[in-house]
């Protein structure tokens, strides 16, 4: 790697030639404030927030854009540079709405946190108009206040970075705001519910719809048997909003947790995730026995199959028709559990905790209602989650580690890597090469299709055939693989398709970690070491030996891919075509 000398503060270091100001300056061990910038996603020097003094300029420059060079002599800290950041603080603050006791961001907003750090007042001596700042309601699982936005515009880039681009910058000035084209409502237009906006987002100008009080109204509904399930990637990530290492698997915690708080039962979605797998395998085995449509594409992530309605409606045979875990497991609450219990499933409420902000999308469509009612009433983010433990002051890093309910929550180490990219492929092959080998394998790792990279490919021999795989995750990554299949230059029999990058370890519904936090870890990757660390340890890692999984077709559904299992476990999909 070349190298050059530059001087920061005072002090000589040696600095990656290709580097910013900004990234320079880390290596130095200084933090430069930013507001815009996003690692990967958004370098644009919107913000000023990083403004640093370079000896022999003429002005300031944005050390999040400006290239170092050799013998350059930097100032992070002068009274020029603190005097300018305050500026730009007070100047935001004088148009931004000042709510922050009621915010859900409050005390992880970079905003607020910069404030803090440099000593703003609340009354400063910039007195703005406060934009009417427009809101957003229109949608089931996303919230826009503008009035809380602070135009870094990181919102836009996780939009154009997810290959969607729905919202932009409108008007010009004073009058700039964040929406979509033409004013238009997010509900009107091709969104895909990803939620990798909310994440990004630096502030509370961007959030779930919150359905925490839905939760606590059924829990205290006398005549409702309210059963929760929790998703794979939660696990890996919860702990973060407690102050937990990012990647602590807390799964003992958060089952006890649920139960505190009220819930009737606790299963476990990885229950979903093999009963997913016993159907995907199936019916993959299918498609190449009898001459299906090949390639075949996981279905698990709502958000990837919304973007599939909307951007390739003519690719919708490809999908699987399998419903996703959190669906199936929603279903077998209301068919199969609430048959063997003697319950009527009217009286179920059916919640999910998620990763993803794209299932309050996925419990509302068509044909996820086996029991004639919806599969999953109530679907919320691990940040909903956290929120709800908070509110009930359950001190979480005390509680004891306890197991899910056994009724479903018994699953496999394949059930567990579902949250990362690769996870449900990896599971999906395990599976799948028992049944054509007739035989069950020692070799229960592919290697080659893990990892946080964008698409990965492989060939794998099984039974004697070559089957070729991808995977891919962020809906950039995927656009590059469905343009192949479109042109019928992809040669794959199996594509996993995961709608945020890196999976759902990074869904839009996951903790929110600072731009400075995403600098200096691979949270991705932390998460998901989570995930894989619990699945060597599994005693079961295929989901095929899922003793439930077995009893629940051997008592109700019969075989993989029957009548039965269709009705309940499989789905349809809808051409909705591009809105814009």
């Amino acid at each position: 790697m070349d190298m050059v000398n530059v001087k920061i503060n005072g002090v000589d270091y040696q600095v990656p030639k290709d580097s910013t100001i900004l990234e320079a300056a880390r290596y130095a061990g200084v933090d430069i404030p930013t507001l815009c910038y996003l690692k990967d996603i958004n370098q644009i020097g919107a913000c000023r927030m990083c403004m640093v003094e370079v000896k022999g300029a003429r002005s300031l420059c944005a050390a999040c854009v400006y290239p170092v060079n050799e013998g350059m002599e930097v100032f992070t800290n002068s009274p020029k540079v603190q005097e300018s950041r305050k500026m730009t603080l007070e100047l935001l603050l004088s148009v931004h709405e000042r709510k922050c006791l009621t915010c859900e961001r409050s005390g992880n907003c970079e905003l607020q946190k910069l404030c803090n750090d440099m000593g703003i007042e609340e009354d400063s001596r910039f007195e703005g108009a406060l934009p009417a700042g427009s809101k957003d309601f229109s949608t089931e699982y996303l919230e826009r206040n503008n009035a809380k936005c602070v135009l870094c515009r990181r919102c836009v880039a996780a939009c154009q970075n997810q290959h969607v681009s729905v919202i932009g910058a409108n008007n010009r000035g004073f009058d700039t705001e964040i929406g979509c084209a033409f004013e238009q409502p997010l509900s009107s237009v091709s969104c895909v519910a990803c939620g990798q906006c909310i994440v990004s987002c630096p502030t509370g100008a961007l959030t779930e719809r919150d359905n925490t009080q839905d939760v606590i109204d059924a829990i205290n509904d006398p005549e409702k048997i309210v059963i929760v399930q929790t998703a794979p990637a939660v696990r890996a990530a919860l702990g973060e909003e407690f102050g937990l290492p990012i990647g602590t698997n807390v799964e003992g915690k958060m089952a006890a947790a649920l139960r505190r708080l009220g819930f009737d039962k606790v299963f476990d979605t990885d229950f979903g995730a093999d009963m997913t797998i016993m159907e995907e395998a199936h019916e993959f085995i299918g498609r190449v026995k009898n001459g299906g449509v090949l390639p075949m594409i996981t279905s698990c992530s709502p958000g990837w199959i919304k973007f599939c309605e909307h951007y390739y409606p003519d690719l919708i045979e490809h999908l699987s028709s399998c419903k996703s875990p959190q669906n199936m497991t929603g279903a077998l609450i209301k068919t199969w559990y609430a048959e063997k219990e003697g319950i009527d499933p009217q009286k179920i409420v059916s919640v999910s905790v998620m990763p993803c902000v794209a299932k309050k999308f996925e419990i509302q469509r068509d044909d996820e209602d086996a029991a004639g009612m919806p599969d999953v009433d109530i679907s919320i983010t691990t940040r909903e989650l956290a929120r709800l433990i908070k509110k009930a002051q359950l001190n979480f890093n005390a509680l004891p580690d306890e197991k899910f309910d056994e009724q479903m929550g018994e699953s496999t180490g394949a059930a567990v890597i579902f949250g990362a990219t690769g996870g449900v492929m990896e599971a999906a092959l395990r599976t799948a090469a028992d049944v054509l080998t007739g035989e069950s394998l020692d070799s229960v790792e592919y290697h080659e299709i893990r990892g946080t990279k964008g698409i990965k490919e492989a060939v794998y021999n099984v039974a004697g055939m070559d089957v070729k795989v991808a995977v891919a995750s962020g809906l950039k990554n995927a656009n590059e693989i469905l343009e192949k299949v479109r042109a019928g230059e992809a040669d794959y029999q199996f594509i996993e398709i995961m709608c945020c990058p890196g999976g759902c370890v990074n869904g839009g519904g996951q903790p929110v970690r600072s731009a400075n936090e995403w600098a200096y870890n691979d949270i991705k990757a932390l998460r998901a070491k989570a995930l894989y660390d619990q699945d060597a340890n599994m005693p079961l890692r295929k989901s095929h030996d899922n003793p439930v999984v077995k009893k629940c077709y051997a008592e109700y559904l019969g075989e993989p891919g029957s009548h039965k299992a269709h009705e309940v476990l499989h789905t349809t999909y809808v051409k909705r075509g591009n809105k814009f």
